[in-house]
Parts: structure tokens; C-alpha cells; sequence
């Protein structure tokens, strides 16, 4: 049996592109508009994307700067 390893050095890592203020205030509103609106879909609408009322509440209450990178490509 062969055994294969891989490793990385600490600058290996992709490197996210330099973002102008504009750019990131714009991306902080984005996320803020979408889980404003997450928080006010019903019960069914929340159902249909997998997610329970405790589920978006806990989402909608995180901060706007809280965001996973592929939410801003």
C-alpha cells in the first residue's frame, strides 16, 4: 500500500484579491440586505431551503463582517 501526503507552506494558501473600501462596504450591505431577508421568509419558505426558524434566526443575528467568502464572490 502507498501512502501519499501533501502538505502546503503557510503562503500556499490562495490569496484573496485586494478589495477597495467601496467594494467591501458594498459587500457588508449584501450580506446585511440577505439575512435581513432571511429573517422575514415564513416558515415554508424556510422549509423549501432546508433551514428551521432557529436556523435563519441565528443566522440574521450574526454580524454583517460574519460572512463565508464564497457569499461575496
Amino acid at each position: 500500500m502507498t501512502h501519499v501526503t501533501a502538505s502546503c507552506p503557510a503562503n500556499c494558501a490562495p490569496q484573496r484579491p485586494s478589495l477597495s473600501l467601496l467594494q467591501r462596504l458594498r459587500r457588508h450591505l449584501s450580506v446585511r440586505r440577505q439575512r435581513n431577508q432571511l429573517a422575514t421568509l415564513d416558515d415554508r419558505a424556510l422549509k423549501d431551503i432546508g433551514l428551521t426558524r432557529t436556523d435563519a434566526e441565528a443566522e440574521a443575528r450574526r454580524g454583517f463582517w460574519s460572512a463565508p467568502d464564497h457569499w461575496t464572490r
